[in-house]
């Protein structure tokens, strides 16, 4: 793909992903003019894109929608669900089409626009009676160059009744001329044009404030920049080590002025850190935008009224987490509306609504994104749950005993409620899928509910997947991190401990929690433990330790030649010393066996 057909597909997605959400506004609310006109000129953008690409079922597609919306917003006929759904058909065919693009077809080889498309389009701009003069003098209001580029346009005056020019201005971009019949033009040039008789010019600045980098490129520059932190911090330790030796006259001097060049690189090293970062952090939004339609036709296909709301669209979140959530909460959504959500006459019965919602929700929590997915549906039965698990052999009958567990059960491969599967869920695939995907990245799930009144799934992602603030700790020699987004404090642990079913407890601020030596739920040999950190899991323990270390915001590399359970990953200390880091799952579900292995 040349660079100019590469550019052209970035744009026109983008455009047609806000299409969708544009479209379904539109359906919520009918006499919403700046969604209309947004489509409108998102479709005669990529039109015209499209014509200079030589894309020609593009471009029919997007010239039949652009008449749709031009009759829309001009009145000509009413905003109706077949209006809508072929303004979703439209973009679907458009995002195929683009799609394909960038997934390296030739553009010869698209396929034709489809007749279906075509018929649905027709008949919603028939809809009722039309008033064809008014589509038809609205058209010539725009009109560009063979470059695709808006050129001067010349609107009439007009006796009737209607204002033109702010029709006009509805649709025209920025930086397009603007003359009356009776304004002449003047000579113009590419740069400037300058219009007599008092005409009002539209401008704008015309600039580049974005580029586009591919993301190989920006994650090697991220990793070099991790590095030099890391050699930054490694000097300093070394200087400080050197600074406990006496040094007289010369020597004392370039001691100084080595500490204060050490100090400055340090401050650099780590903004060129936190800039690269930064580059690699996106809205949410940009993936939430996706599930309205989906929403909606899973809803249509089951029979069901549902209305997704989104919260915290702006929370930002590194872009790799942001692509790699999309497979996960397309399973979960799913499930909602064919597990959760009650049928309507369901609903009723029980003193709900017939429509239902679904929240997805995002916030930040200290180093940490929130994903939270919850519906007000029938809630999910643990004894149930368990009760299935055990039937199809996947658990042994004293498993999953606390309704924390039996909720966990649902990650298992090949658990599902369902008898029979259907087109939306019910083949026992799926929600492992999900707790994979969240824990490749160093993330947890968590799942809350109650019968009759819904379920919640919380997600928990670090904001930052390369670098991770940690609790440095100690035990059996081996040094270990564990990620500070669950480490709630320090505390001394003593000689003796109270027994609660055989298991050693500890009060702290009045809760009886359990102690767990980490030295042997790693397969150490367990020294003289004498620290315990107390990890706020969802049920609160504590993890006895030989001693902490500090705190350290640390480079985090994954794993790869083999699997450790309960390690995700490595890095160092700023004294170069080779740390293990301990999985945010494994501490949140208690440094036990997870669900997916309670067969065992």
């Amino acid at each position: 793909m040349d660079d100019m057909l590469k550019e052209f597909v970035v744009e026109a997605l983008d455009l047609a992903t806000n299409v969708e959400e544009h479209l379904l506004s539109l359906e919520r609310r009918p006499d919403d003019t700046d969604a209309l006109n947004a489509l409108f000129r998102s479709f005669h953008t990529i039109k015209g894109g499209a014509g200079f690409m030589n894309l020609p079922a593009i471009v029919s597609a997007c010239h039949l929608t652009e008449n749709l919306f031009d009759a829309l917003r001009t009145g000509q006929v009413p905003v109706t669900p077949t209006a809508i759904e072929a303004g979703l058909q439209a973009s679907g065919f458009v995002a195929d089409q683009l799609t394909k693009l960038a997934h390296g077809d030739a553009p010869e080889s698209l396929p034709a626009m489809p007749g279906e498309l075509e018929d649905i389009l027709t008949q919603a701009i028939e809809g009722r009676e039309a008033q064809p003069a008014v589509a038809a003098a609205a058209e010539p209001a725009i009109n560009t160059d063979n470059t695709g580029n808006a050129a001067i346009a010349t609107i009439a005056d007009s006796d009737d009744g209607l204002d033109w020019e702010a029709l006009y201005r509805a649709v025209v971009p920025a930086g397009v001329q603007l003359v009356s019949s009776n304004a002449k033009p003047a000579a113009a040039s590419p740069a400037r044009t300058s219009v007599e008789d008092g005409a009002r010019p539209i401008t704008a600045a015309v600039k580049e404030d974005s580029i586009r980098i591919d993301a190989v490129k920006l994650d090697a520059l991220l990793e070099v920049a991790g590095e030099s932190v890391q050699a930054a911090n490694q000097a300093s330790v070394l200087l400080e080590k050197l600074a406990q030796f006496k040094f007289d006259g010369q020597a004392a001097a370039l001691m100084s002025a080595l500490a204060e060049t050490l100090g400055r690189a340090s401050r650099y090293s780590t903004e060129l850190q936190r800039a690269t970062l930064s580059t690699r952090m996106q809205p949410v939004g940009r993936l939430f935008q996706k599930f309205p339609r989906l929403v909606r036709e899973l809803a249509k296909d089951l029979g069901k009224e549902v209305e997704l709301v989104i919260e915290g669209a702006e929370t930002e979140v590194d872009r790799v987490v942001v692509d790699s959530l999309y497979d996960p909460l397309v399973h979960m959504l799913r499930n909602a509306l064919d597990h959760g959500i009650e049928e309507a006459y369901d609903r009723l019965g029980t003193g709900k609504p017939p429509k239902s919602t679904i929240l997805l929700k995002a916030w930040q929590e200290g180093s940490s994104v929130m994903i939270e997915l919850a519906d007000d549906g029938k809630g999910m039965d643990p004894d149930k749950l368990r009760a299935k698990a055990i039937s199809k052999g996947l658990i042994s009958e004293h498993a999953a005993q606390t309704a924390e567990e039996a909720y966990q059960l649902v990650f298992l491969p090949g658990f599902s409620t369902k008898e029979v599967a259907s087109s939306v869920s019910g083949r026992g695939v799926g929600m492992d899928v999900v707790k994979t995907a969240v824990e490749k990245h160093r993330g947890a799930i968590r799942i809350d509910s109650k019968l009759g009144e819904g379920t919640r799934f919380t997600i928990r992602l670090p904001i930052e997947l390369s670098i991770v603030p940690t609790m440095l700790v100690r035990t059996a020699g081996a040094a270990l991190a564990m990620p500070m987004a669950v480490v709630e404090r320090v505390v001394e642990l003593p000689d003796t401990f109270d027994g609660v079913g055989g298991a050693p407890v500890l009060r702290d601020q009045g809760r009886p929690l359990a102690v767990r030596s980490l030295a042997s739920i790693l397969g150490y040999e367990p020294g003289r433990e004498k620290v315990g950190v107390v990890i706020a899991a969802p049920q609160p323990y504590i993890l006895a330790v030989d001693g902490v270390d500090g705190t350290a915001d640390l480079v985090i590399k994954p794993l790869t030649a083999l699997a450790v359970p309960g390690i995700n990953g490595t890095g160092r200390s700023a004294e170069g010393e080779l740390v293990l880091v301990i999985s945010l799952a494994f501490l949140l579900d208690g440094c036990q066996v997870n669900a997916t292995r309670l067969a065992a």
